[in-house]
C-alpha cells in the first residue's frame, strides 16, 4: 500500500499522492446550477487525495439532468467554482471538474429552462427520475440533429475553458455511467443513421470530437475523460461490439496525449488489460464497491497508476491519513448523499476530533 502515498505526474502537474476522489453527484447546488454555499468547506476538507475529481457539472442548460447539480457555463457558476478551487488550493490539493451532459437521463421539472431532453436518438431510458414532486417517468428525448450534436461539442468547448477561469486545475469528460457520450456509444440508445451513429468508428465520434476540442481550448494536460465499458444500467447496452468500440476510441483518445483515462471498471478483464498497452499516459482505476483490504491492490498489480474511491472518500474527510494510520474509517450514510444541507456532507468527523 506504501505506493499509494507516493508522488506522481500525470501531465505537468504533480499530485501528491495516488489517491483520487471520484465525482459524486450530491445535488446541493442553487437551483440556477450555482455551486452550493458549504462545496468549498467540502472539496476543501478532502483535500489531501492527490486529486479531487469534482461531481459532475453540466456544460450547458440542456446538459442538466438531475435536481440542483452544478452547471459550469454562466458567470455564476464561474464565481461559484472559484470559491471551490480557491479553497481546495489553499490546502495544497488539485481540482478537475467533471463536465457531465446527462442526455436522455433528465426531466424537464429538474431543468431551468423546462424543455424535453435531448439524445443521440429519440428512446427513452425507461425508469423513473426523481424530481421536485417526487418520482417521475423520463420523458421520451429529442433526437439532436447534425447540427446540434456539433453545436454541443461547441458547448463543451466553452464550459471547459470556463472551468479553467474559474480555477480548476483540468476537467475530466463524464463518458460513462449512461449519459450522453455512452449513449452515442450504445446501439440501444443510438440509431441514427448520419455520422455519430451505425459503425464503431461513428459511435465514438462524438467522444472523440468533444476530447479533441477541449484539448484544443485548454490544452490536452488539462484534459481528461471517464469511461466505464460495459455499464448495463438504464437502457445501456452496448452490445457485442462494445469491446472493440472501446478499444477503438482508447486507442484514437490516446493520440490526444489527454492527461488520464478514469475507467470505471465492470468487470471485464481482458478488455481493461488492453486499455492498460493502448493507453499510454496515466490510467485511473475505479472498482465499484472495492473493499478496503483491496485499497492498493491494482497498483501494486501495474494495472493503474492511481485509485479512485468514492464512498470511502465522501465519509472521510481525512482518507488519506486513516490510510496510513490503519484506522477505521466512518461509514456513508446514504440518507444524505443527495440533496439537503451540512448533515452527511461536512460533519463527517475526521481522526483529530
Amino acid at each position: 500500500m506504501s505506493s499509494l502515498f507516493t508522488p506522481i505526474h500525470v501531465a505537468k502537474a504533480t499530485f501528491s499522492n495516488r489517491l483520487v476522489m471520484a465525482p459524486m453527484t450530491r445535488s446541493r447546488a442553487e437551483f440556477d446550477g450555482t455551486p452550493g454555499e458549504l462545496a468549498a468547506e467540502y472539496y476543501a476538507q478532502r483535500a489531501s487525495v492527490g486529486l479531487i475529481v469534482a461531481e459532475g457539472t453540466q456544460p450547458s442548460a440542456d446538459g442538466q439532468g438531475y435536481l440542483t447539480t452544478p452547471g459550469i457555463y454562466s458567470d455564476a457558476h464561474v464565481a461559484g467554482w472559484k470559491k471551490i478551487t480557491s479553497a481546495v488550493h489553499a490546502q495544497g490539493g488539485h481540482i478537475f471538474i467533471q463536465l457531465m451532459h446527462a442526455g436522455r437521463m433528465s426531466h424537464p421539472d429538474n431543468t431551468p429552462h423546462h424543455r424535453q431532453g435531448v439524445a443521440p436518438s429519440a428512446i427513452a431510458p425507461n425508469t423513473p427520475m426523481f424530481t421536485a414532486t417526487g418520482m417521475q417517468d423520463i420523458p421520451v428525448p429529442r433526437a439532436l440533429s447534425t447540427e446540434e450534436v456539433r453545436q454541443t461539442v461547441a458547448d463543451f468547448r466553452f464550459a471547459a475553458r470556463r472551468a479553467i477561469e474559474a480555477g480548476a486545475d483540468g476537467v475530466e469528460i463524464h463518458g460513462a455511467n449512461a449519459y450522453l457520450i455512452q449513449q452515442f456509444f450504445a446501439p440501444s440508445a443510438n440509431t441514427r443513421t448520419d455520422e455519430y451513429g451505425g459503425s464503431i468508428e461513428n459511435r465514438a465520434r462524438f467522444a472523440i470530437e468533444v476530447a479533441t476540442a477541449i484539448a484544443e481550448e485548454i490544452g490536452a494536460d488539462k484534459t481528461a475523460i471517464r469511461l466505464s465499458p460495459g455499464t448495463a444500467m438504464w437502457g445501456i447496452d452496448e452490445g457485442e461490439e462494445g469491446p472493440s468500440l472501446y478499444r477503438y476510441l482508447v486507442a484514437e483518445l490516446n493520440k490526444l496525449g489527454l492527461a488520464y483515462v478514469h475507467v470505471l471498471h465492470q468487470g471485464n478483464d481482458a478488455l481493461l488489460a488492453d486499455i492498460r498497452k493502448l493507453w499510454k499516459n496515466t490510467l485511473i482505476l475505479n472498482r465499484p464497491s472495492r473493499p478496503r483490504e483491496q485499497i492498493g491492490a491494482d497498483l501494486a498489480a501495474g494495472l493503474a497508476d492511481m485509485e479512485a474511491y468514492g464512498q470511502m472518500v465522501l465519509a472521510n474527510p481525512d482518507f488519506v491519513e486513516r490510510l496510513k494510520a490503519g484506522a477505521p474509517l466512518n461509514q456513508a450514510d446514504h440518507t444524505t448523499f443527495f440533496g439537503g444541507s451540512q448533515k452527511g456532507y461536512t460533519d463527517y468527523l475526521a481522526l483529530s476530533a
